[in-house]
């Protein structure tokens, strides 16, 4: 505990180190990843939503393993794998849902072997990260956790993944009954006896959970290998906000200036990686919904600041 206590409040310290020298976040950007989330209502194989990927210019793919696994029984996994690795294109988390934390160690162990399946796919894709999110119980009427139970049912997740080989990247959502804020995914880490725990934040979750963007400067290098991008609109009040009204980035309210200048200060190189639930967006093509957020994401340097 006191170790990574120790970590975290190094973690400052580092941050005010990287503020005196305006650590770069390196424009023009070549970490820009797709979470196919953003194009899941046109009902594409993993093996041609990486080919959309590819043609749009991403040159980072977060697999949902409901996709992967689908791709697998199909004969499909191989030859998605072989289109990404020759267009240029990594995997770099994967989206799961398996409930690691729910109460029931019933339910527990069986997530876990859900778990080392989907760490195992991801392994084999040359995925580095999972996703690791209040799945199970995050939903009104679930059971509310405490920091420390979280805690320890994350260090046992990240004993799976130091054996597969795949870190659990700890993930908050804003309408969660359970960790709904960074701050809170942060108070979790400050409970893990290890020091390379990691998160995946959002900028559409840190509004809609009531967080703030300053707490990005907490993380040190290297904790925040993938923040998803989108934006969102004040005129539904933020309690109220859904998945489906996240818009592309750069067209909302999101303090971009801010949050940029928090990961340079922070050290931090994440992929940016765009992520929306939007319905609206999926009137086009695969293929120009891709590539206009792939425009929007590009267009966020123009908000960089100077």
């Amino acid at each position: 505990m006191t170790d990574r206590r120790g970590f975290l409040g190094g973690c400052a310290a580092l941050a005010a180190g990287f503020a005196g020298c305006r650590m770069p976040f390196s424009w023009p950007r070549r970490k820009i990843a797709i979470n196919p989330a953003t194009i899941r209502g046109y009902g594409l194989s993993l093996k041609d939503q990486v080919e959309a990927a590819v043609e749009a210019g991403f040159t980072g793919f977060e697999p949902w393993l409901k996709d992967v696994h689908a791709a697998r029984a199909r004969g499909e996994f191989e030859d998605a794998v072989k289109i990404a690795r020759d267009g240029g294109v990594e995997f770099i988390n994967g989206i799961a849902f398996g409930p690691w934390a729910h109460p029931d160690a019933g339910i527990r162990a069986v997530a876990m072997e859900e778990t080392k399946r989907d760490m195992e796919a991801l392994a084999e894709m040359g995925c580095p990260c999972i996703a690791a999110s209040m799945f199970g119980v995050h939903k009104p009427g679930s059971p509310e956790l405490t920091a420390d139970e979280i805690a320890r049912r994350y260090g046992k997740l990240c004993e799976l993944g130091d054996e597969m080989g795949v870190k659990p990247l700890l993930e908050y959502w804003g309408g969660s009954v359970n960790m709904n804020r960074l701050e809170d995914t942060l108070d979790v880490l400050d409970k893990v006896p290890r020091k390379d725990t990691a998160v995946l934040a959002d900028v559409y979750h840190t509004f809609r959970g009531g967080g703030s963007f300053s707490s990005y400067s907490r993380l040190c290098p290297g904790m925040l290998p993938v923040l998803h991008v989108n934006d969102y609109l004040t005129d539904i009040p933020r309690e109220k906000q859904t998945d489906a009204n996240r818009v592309w980035p750069g067209v909302g309210a999101a303090p971009w200036e801010e949050i940029f200048a928090r990961l340079d200060t922070a050290g931090l190189d994440p992929w940016l990686s765009i992520e929306l639930f939007n319905p609206l967006y999926w009137r086009t093509t695969p293929e120009e919904t891709m590539a206009e957020g792939f425009r929007r994401v590009k267009e966020l340097e123009k908000r960089k600041g100077a």
